[in-house]
């Protein structure tokens, strides 16, 4: 989809849809006002009327109106001024691109980025407007056959008062966020691909394909390599299954040479049937999203180096598929991870926690400033935040403050859960050095516990996505998160810098 900054008067935007707000109040503003004027009051009478209701997700579709040179109007209501923060503005947005999909038009102007949201600024306005009209506008349908597909939404203008330097400004952020939504869809695409597709093998053919469209260099290890390291824990995870687990590492070097990189390790289970601890049926279908934080992880270094932001990058993913066989994790056994931790395994469905202990490990080799682990790890952390919040967790709390900041500039916001030495307590084994679970209390907490034994030597923090790496139900779908939050993490430090 193109995105750009409108340059005709709404009068004469020829758009095949112009997508005006409606604020709650006696009298009409903005482009709602300049529409309602060249038509000759015919967004007043349709108020007047009832046909549109000005509260927050109404909408109506008016057609031919005299005096604009646009097929069609889509007025959006959205409340009173000033109750506009940024949470009902992307709501906002969402509730226009869901209407404007099911027009069906290639091509649209949006006003609704004129208006005036509290503690957020113009440019932050632009960028939702392309985040939210990319994410509402996707389509999964590459597996359907004999249908044909609705016209997809082609072209984008948004509109704005800012003038001169400023617009110059904002025409880089639509590119940079542009960027951002191109590697959340690629992000979509790998999640929502079934397991019999998106294999560990097929992901490393994905990572070598990015690396001939953009400057990545990527290395892919195999079970002979990671066995000549004591990856152990990874391996172990892989073996009851007939897909041979893969280590793949991308590197992107956009920064000053010799400059310490960020690295992002995104686990990377392509189908988990939770081995010998064998999942229940219902629902078991969305294990195909177990690997969203790899897919994540491939999501940002694409936008990174799309966006050819000023940094060096490094993107980890542990790539596996946890099936039960012969040769699969037992509950009881005993492995032994790169870094020579023993870990007893309590539950071979706490597979991704090995695989990512591994790849902490691994990490250390790139000399990095910073780690960021992305996974979907706990059912407890959907249980504690629901699929509204990422869990934070880490070692360093200057590292955390950045990330929660960038999720709230990119509205993909997280939530910081404690890490205290108590709960390490809960991971204790009779047997090895920790156990990979600890009990039903503080799941997610206990998870990043684990994590940590790997991560003591570099700064570190954890993101449990398993409540929003993907939706449920009919709606099942890929969310594409966290890309929005860490690439807005890489825009601010790159920008500090």
């Amino acid at each position: 989809m193109k995105f750009s900054l409108a340059t005709k008067p709404i009068t004469e935007d020829n758009a095949q849809c112009l997508i005006i707000p409606l604020l709650s109040g006696k009298q009409l503003s903005g482009a709602a006002s300049l529409a309602d004027k060249a038509s000759k009051g015919a967004i007043t009478a349709a108020i007047k009327a009832g046909d549109i209701s000005t509260s927050r997700g109404k909408t109506l579709l008016l057609r031919s109106l005299k005096g604009l040179a646009s097929e069609r109007v889509l007025l959006v209501g959205c409340g009173k001024a000033d109750e506009l923060d940024a949470t009902r503005f992307v709501a906002i947005l969402n509730t226009a691109g869901k209407a404007l999909k099911s027009i069906g038009c290639s091509a649209a102007s949006c006003y609704l980025t004129e208006l005036d949201v509290k503690n957020c600024d113009t440019s932050w306005n632009i960028s939702q407007a392309v985040q939210s009209f990319s994410s509402t506008s996707y389509q999964f349908n590459e597996l359907k056959s004999g249908k044909k597909k609705p016209v997809k939404l082609k072209k984008i203008t948004l509109s704005t008062t800012a003038s001169g330097a400023e617009r110059k400004s904002l025409k880089g952020i639509i590119d940079t966020h542009a960027a951002i939504a191109s590697g959340v869809e690629l992000a979509r695409n790998l999640g929502n691909r079934p397991g019999n597709i998106c294999t560990p093998t097929y992901l490393a053919e994905q990572a070598k394909q990015l690396a001939t469209e953009l400057p990545i260099k990527v290395t892919v290890l195999t079970e002979a390599q990671m066995a000549k390291l004591k990856m152990d824990s990874l391996l172990s995870v892989g073996r009851g299954s007939r897909e041979p687990s893969k280590l793949i590492s991308m590197e992107y070097k956009g920064g000053v040479k010799g400059a310490k990189p960020v690295v992002l390790v995104g686990k990377g289970v392509t189908f988990d049937a939770g081995g010998i601890s064998l999942k229940p049926a219902g629902g078991m279908e969305e294990m195909k999203y177990d690997m969203c934080g790899a897919a994540s992880v491939f999501g940002t270094l694409q936008a990174a180096a799309a966006a050819k932001l000023p940094i060096n990058l490094v993107g980890i993913i542990p790539t596996v598929e946890n099936m039960p066989d012969g040769l699969a994790n037992k509950p009881g056994d005993v492995v032994t991870s790169m870094s020579g931790t023993t870990i007893e395994i309590i539950n071979t469905d706490a597979e991704g926690r090995l695989i990512l202990a591994d790849a902490l490990t691994y990490a250390e080799r790139f000399k990095p400033e910073l780690v960021i682990d992305i996974a979907t790890l706990t059912g407890a952390c959907i249980v504690a935040l629901g699929g509204h919040l990422t869990a934070l967790l880490g070692n360093d709390q200057p590292l955390i403050d950045e990330l929660l900041l960038a999720g709230e500039r990119s509205h993909d916001r997280a939530w910081q859960l404690p890490l205290l030495e108590e709960y390490q307590q809960q991971i204790k084994s009779n047997t090895a050095d920790i156990a990979n679970v600890g009990g039903r209390a503080a799941g997610t907490v206990t998870a990043a516990c684990f994590l940590s034994r790997f991560a003591e030597d570099y700064r570190w923090a954890h993101l449990d996505i398993a409540g929003t790496a993907w939706k449920s139900g009919s709606d099942k779908n890929a969310t594409g998160r966290p890309v929005p939050l860490l690439m807005q993490f890489l825009i601010n430090r790159s920008q500090s810098k």
